[in-house]
């Protein structure tokens, strides 16, 4: 076995196999997560170790563009690899590589016809909002510090209209076109949309956090556009705050109008939970 502890026989030719990886990362210090030239990007930092431990150019594909400050727990990657490319001892010298800002949690041998971004059914996003008078120290790259009270149970009821297929000009950047080409559909169909108050279930808060809750947004969709989950939790926000009713959330969502968005949230409390793929394209051969 050579030295770098990635593939056997490197001196014989060998068919390529794709394989996909589960990343996590923390994105505090990326400009991002797709290759942006001259800036640190957390694709950019993969590309580079693992064609260097796989001695290979690496392509990488991703499940879905994270924007600059936002974490990932179950990102997925695909590439073409060598076949004999052991997928344990890759993992192991890219997490001593890139660790702990970056991590590949496991990996897997799929069929060619696999694809990271175009494979996937849905993705899963968490936010989470620290709601409490006084900052926690714990979560301040972790969550959106709102001091004010929320009123969750009218943020519940903002959560229904999302489920569904709809146009989300309203909560979306407009994506820039070429001129003479037609403009990108930002119609997107959510499964899943809800917030909840998960405070008993973390440690985070500390036993002196007095009125202190954590709340946290969850949205599962086919797909999203730019800042979509960020500007929804931002109207959110001002549901729970009384700036703005709930009912008023369809309304807003029919008007496709960005401008008459509010806030933005912040990007730290904004994470990629997890991407779902068909069983048909997924191998069930584990790491090795």
């Amino acid at each position: 076995m050579p030295d770098n502890g990635a593939i056997e026989n490197v001196n014989e030719p060998v068919a390529m196999r794709r394989a996909r990886f589960v990343v996590a990362y923390d994105g505090a210090g990326f400009h991002g997560f797709a290759v942006n030239p001259n800036v640190d990007t957390v694709m950019g930092v993969l590309t580079e170790a693992m064609s260097l431990i796989a001695r290979h150019d690496v392509d990488l594909v991703g499940a879905g563009r994270t924007d600059a400050g936002v974490h990932a727990w179950g990102q997925v990657i695909s590439c073409d690899l060598p076949g004999n490319t052991v997928l344990s001892n890759l993992v192991h010298r890219v997490n001593r590589m890139c660790g702990p800002r970056v991590v590949l949690r496991s990996g897997d041998w799929v069929p060619h016809q696999f694809n990271a971004r175009f494979s996937a059914q849905w993705r899963h996003y968490r936010y989470t909002i620290y709601n409490g008078p006084t900052a926690n120290p714990f979560l301040t790259d972790r969550a959106w510090h709102v001091t004010r009270p929320l009123l969750l149970p009218t943020m519940q009821l903002a959560c229904d209209p999302l489920i569904g297929e709809h146009d989300f000009s309203s909560f979306c950047r407009k994506p820039q076109v070429a001129e003479g080409q037609a403009e990108r559909s930002l119609r997107r169909r959510v499964m899943l949309a809800n917030i909840s108050d998960v405070t008993g279930t973390t440690d985070a808060i500390g036993p002196s956090a007095g009125e202190a809750r954590v709340l946290r947004f969850e949205i599962r969709a086919n797909a999203f556009c730019h800042q979509m989950v960020r500007s929804i939790v931002g109207a959110l926000v001002d549901v729970g705050l009384g700036r703005m009713h709930a009912g008023e959330m369809r309304s807003l969502m029919l008007g496709r109008d960005r401008q008459a968005a509010p806030e933005i949230a912040p990007a730290r409390g904004l994470v990629l939970w997890e991407v779902g793929y068909p069983e048909t394209v997924v191998s069930d051969q584990r790491l090795r």
